[in-house]
């Protein structure tokens, strides 16, 4: 009885606002295609693909809730495709096994403004992955309805406070205006009505992974979108999106997941079939008891043979990782610093784009590992063609 108490008071005072939620929804684009799903052949696939906010219990079960009670005749089905921690760039190389392979999806929520930061992803990489998951979406299905949102962080709230628009903000509102879609500003939302003193960051929302409270007020105007959305007369047929010429040739539209048994091991490589840690340190579901390519020892070393434009690397970085030395066709050799602040606790997934604009064709990638417990963990090769 206590909890349905509480959860009630946290649905009318988040309800009961001075701000119109439909201040923080940009309609450059229609659902159009998903109504008439609903309203005709009563069946509709959703899928949600994100970080640890899409993946959590919140919003995103709300949603499916509300759209099961408001129309109950439409089958429904739902994918969780959020996975902590990640944004634009893996989402854009994993979208084909994770989004693509598992069916058709009719109305896809795309997020990635928090993780994006977290992450300190460049201007440049969130531009090519954000189009290349729209352009991947609408290619693999020209039908679906896509919605980008932007969830809130601090120096979000910060920086809407000094008269900046967050940079990963603009970079999913650029999208939205260039391929129609429409776009839920929940970051802006969240800072405006704390500034109106309707609630506030440290007692209610909590965290940029929200309390109950806040997961209340994503959900809130997410519906608002869609009340408003399916309220409409049903479309007379289904239309499919055509798409402009891409803002970057770059982009990863094309990003994919290459096996690691592709790879050929020069040195003190080898294939684990089901790897996971012998040591207590934390790990992620999808990344533990997977096939892992392992270094072992000083100056490890293991090429890739690709054809692409663009290549990389998805890594486990844990406390031992490292710095590698890498190249392409023999070219000049690079560093990166694989390990992450997050390492020492937690065996964490990490992206790194290690080749980019590339001429067309094919390639070899060389990695070299550093000192004796340096430990290069890859679960995946990334490749853009």
């Amino acid at each position: 009885m206590l909890k349905k108490i509480c959860l009630f008071l946290i649905s009318t005072v988040v309800s009961v606002t001075s701000f119109a939620q439909y201040r923080f929804i940009s309609n450059y684009g229609n659902l159009n295609n998903t109504l008439y799903h609903v309203k005709e052949d009563k069946q509709v696939t959703v899928t949600f693909l994100g970080g640890s906010i899409t993946n959590m219990t919140g919003w995103r079960d709300q949603v499916g809730d509300y759209l099961r009670a408001a129309y109950p005749h439409t089958r429904w089905k739902f994918n969780n495709a959020g996975i902590p921690s990640l944004g634009s760039l893996p989402h854009s190389f994993r979208f084909q096994r994770d989004v693509a392979d598992l069916g058709k999806t009719d109305l896809l929520f795309l997020e990635a403004a928090v993780n994006d930061h977290v992450n300190e992803t460049n201007e440049v990489t969130q531009r090519r992955a954000m189009e290349g998951i729209i352009r991947h979406a609408l290619t693999v299905n020209p039908q679906m309805n896509i919605v980008l949102m932007a969830f809130v962080d601090e120096d979000k709230m910060a920086d809407y406070r000094n008269g900046k628009v967050p940079l990963e903000i603009q970079v999913h509102e650029d999208m939205a205006k260039k391929y129609n879609l429409p776009f839920i500003n929940l970051a802006r939302e969240v800072t405006a009505r704390i500034d109106a003193h309707e609630f506030s960051w440290k007692d209610d929302f909590k965290d940029l992974h929200p309390s109950p409270f806040g997961q209340q007020i994503y959900f809130n105007t997410i519906k608002v979108l869609l009340d408003e959305a399916f309220s409409k007369q049903s479309p007379v047929k289904l239309v499919d999106a055509k798409l402009p010429k891409p803002a970057d040739k770059l982009n990863y539209q094309n990003g994919r997941y290459a096996d690691i048994h592709q790879a050929k091991i020069i040195k003190d490589f080898t294939i684990n079939e089901s790897w996971e840690p012998t040591d207590s340190i934390m790990t992620r579901e999808g990344f533990v008891k997977v096939p892992m390519l392992v270094s072992s020892g000083a100056h490890a070393v293991v090429e890739f043979p690709f054809s692409g434009r663009t290549v990389g690397i998805g890594i486990v970085s844990g406390p031992d990782a490292g710095t590698i030395s890498y190249s392409i066709d023999n070219g000049p050799v690079q560093t990166k610093n694989t390990h992450t602040q997050w390492s020492s606790w937690l065996y964490l997934p990490w992206y790194l784009i290690l080749g980019d604009n590339l001429k067309e064709g094919n390639h070899v990638l060389r990695i070299e590992t550093g000192g004796e417990k340096e430990t290069c963990r890859i679960v995946y090769f990334l490749v853009n063609e």
